[in-house]
């Protein structure tokens, strides 16, 4: 099966090309402060370095969220467009649960932490078992920054974060980790092209700077 993977949860996008669980090719685009949009040539460049077309796609698979709202919204149009004209179905994926799959970890209990900013970040807690297959305990939500290290103690779990903690083991969301995370993709089936949109954790700031102007939420659609 060949599969397109895409993830900007981060200022960074992180694209690979899989046939089965075998990496073809992959590759990073920063994205914050960009002149220009570079998701999209990276993922024609991983592609084409995979020796892959468009139309050879089985599936399009995308870090769903949560994460940073415009780069999340970049990598989802990227994928739809993808998975409609290669005619190939589109699978969400959290992009904690890929910020974990990449990190090549041993068995144990991980917590999985990206800034939300604010003073916040999204945490997930997953164990991964002897076999190297990850399951999780609990699902993403938002966390003062300040306690982070509490509820990993709480669990005795490790962190897993782009941001440094005591202890804790640093690492990105890897589009890649789709290889390990099959299970997770199968359980969530194909999501509808149309109405699909990434976890975003919270309102993006435009819309609760409008509807604390506006004293009323922004209408949906």
């Amino acid at each position: 099966m060949i599969t397109l993977a895409i993830d900007a949860s981060t200022y960074a996008g992180d694209v690979a090309v899989l046939d089965g669980a075998n990496v073809l090719a992959e590759s990073r685009a920063e994205m914050k402060g960009a002149d220009r949009e570079r998701l999209m040539p990276a993922v024609a460049a991983t592609l084409d370095r995979a020796g892959v077309t468009v139309g050879a796609l089985d599936r399009v698979v995308c870090g769903a969220g949560p994460g940073s709202f415009t780069s999340l919204r970049i990598a989802a149009g990227i994928a739809k467009g993808v998975a409609l004209g290669a005619g190939a179905p589109l699978y969400g994926i959290s992009s904690l649960a890929l910020l974990v799959g990449g990190a090549e970890l041993g068995a144990g209990t991980y917590l999985a932490a990206l800034d939300a900013l604010r003073g916040e970040f999204y945490l997930a807690l997953y164990s991964i078992d002897a076999a190297g297959n990850p399951s999780e305990l609990e699902p993403a939500r938002l966390g003062a920054g300040s306690e982070v290290e509490r509820i990993a103690g709480d669990w005795r779990a490790r962190i897993v974060s782009p941001t440094h903690f005591e202890g804790s083991i640093v690492g990105a969301p890897r589009a890649s980790a789709v290889a390990l995370l099959s299970r997770f993709i199968a359980e969530a089936g194909a999501v509808d092209l149309a109405s699909w949109e990434p976890s975003y954790g919270r309102l993006a700031e435009a819309q609760v700077r409008w509807e604390a102007a506006h004293g009323r939420p922004l209408a949906a659609g």
